[in-house]
């Protein structure tokens, strides 16, 4: 199973990134979420504050380009194997960054991908 980061996580059910975080739970992923405001997704809590684990397999992206400049850099450090950026996250600067890096750059739907076991 592959540790992720939701980045932009909320516990309102209509937003995808609240859709992805149940969906990872699902498939047996662990996940920590990253979010605005505090609050919980099944057994998953979204906490305002950047974890400081330095294991993730996966960066999942649901943050528009402009909001991803504040946690671009801590992104890096953590130095993931990939980055998917969802619809409306893309973000050819910073997946340019993350490649030189030796990241994976992944433009594609986390939920697309778990159903289709591409994830």
């Amino acid at each position: 199973m592959k540790k992720t980061l939701v980045i932009g996580a909320s516990e309102h059910p209509e937003r995808y990134s609240y859709k992805a975080v149940k969906m990872l739970r699902e498939y047996q992923h662990e996940v920590k979420a990253l979010g605005v405001r505090e609050g919980r997704i099944a057994d998953v809590d979204i906490s305002t504050k950047a974890p400081q684990d330095q294991d993730f397999d996966t960066v999942t992206m649901y943050l528009n380009p402009q909001r991803q400049l504040e946690v671009e850099d801590y992104i890096l450090s953590l130095k993931p194997k990939r980055i998917i950026f969802n619809p409306g996250t893309e973000n050819v600067e910073f997946e340019n960054k993350a490649s030189q890096q030796g990241i994976k750059v992944v433009e594609a739907c986390t939920l697309v991908m778990l159903r289709s076991n591409q994830y």
